[in-house]
């Protein structure tokens, strides 16, 4: 009961492809780039470039032109029009939603029928235009894909900028600190110093501290500027 239940929902839900490509169809707002066509019997990719760019990726997840119109064929979309891309499909029609469960995916050919079948059903008058126009939608896809991934790439580059900046501007900030302190530290010991007759006496050890104090001044300093360039 169970495996004729499933069986029931599976062949009463459409596919997941025809319910994304109806909603693509439907939608009034890009009657532009795709609609049906005038009695509703078909639809038209009127911007292929514009279909894969804009409208795939919402649902598709891909923005390939080429592979959408492999998916047609295999659920048995006819190419019916010359000169524009205008699919038809006896059971996708314009306000008929419930046709969709009727549609099924053809089944898997052989390597030998998959090399010599046309991708999409056309006249053989139509071949070498169709061709030379779906050569030229693959371009235009793979060409918008590498610059989006360039203008995307430019972004990244102009934060890990900035970002480069700011630690650079904050070292300096800190090199600057540590020479006042040193300076600071300086003028305390003179201040402290024991003088006989204006003259800053050095009492025992005393030399020796102040000796490596400037070196570990210097030392710091040097660090940070090497740091900071």
């Amino acid at each position: 009961n169970n495996k004729g239940f499933l069986e029931y929902v599976r062949k009463s839900t459409p596919p997941p492809f025809l319910l994304k490509t109806y909603m693509l169809v439907e939608d009034p707002t890009t009657d532009d780039v795709v609609s049906w066509n005038a009695d509703g019997t078909g639809f038209v990719v009127w911007q292929p470039p514009e279909f894969a760019r804009d409208l795939l990726p919402t649902l598709f997840k891909h923005s390939n032109f080429s592979s959408f119109v492999r998916q047609l064929n295999t659920y048995g979309f006819r190419k019916v029009a010359t000169g524009r891309w205008e699919f038809c499909n006896d059971m996708f029609r314009k306000g008929e939603r419930k046709l969709l469960c009727n549609i099924r995916r053809k089944k898997a050919r052989s390597n030998k029928q998959q090399r010599t079948a046309a991708i999409i059903q056309v006249s053989p008058k139509d071949s070498d235009e169709d061709h030379e126009r779906f050569s030229s939608i693959s371009l235009s896809s793979g060409y918008n894909s590498l610059v989006d991934e360039n203008n995307h790439l430019k972004k990244k580059n102009e934060i890990l900028s900035s970002e480069l900046t700011s630690i650079k501007r904050k070292c300096k900030e800190l090199l600057n600190l540590v020479v006042k302190h040193a300076q600071f530290e300086k003028e305390k010991e003179d201040e402290s110093s024991p003088k006989l007759f204006g003259v800053r006496l050095e009492v025992g050890g005393e030399r020796e501290r102040k000796r490596r104090a400037e070196i570990i001044s210097e030392s710091s300093s040097i660090l940070l500027s090497q740091f900071c360039k």
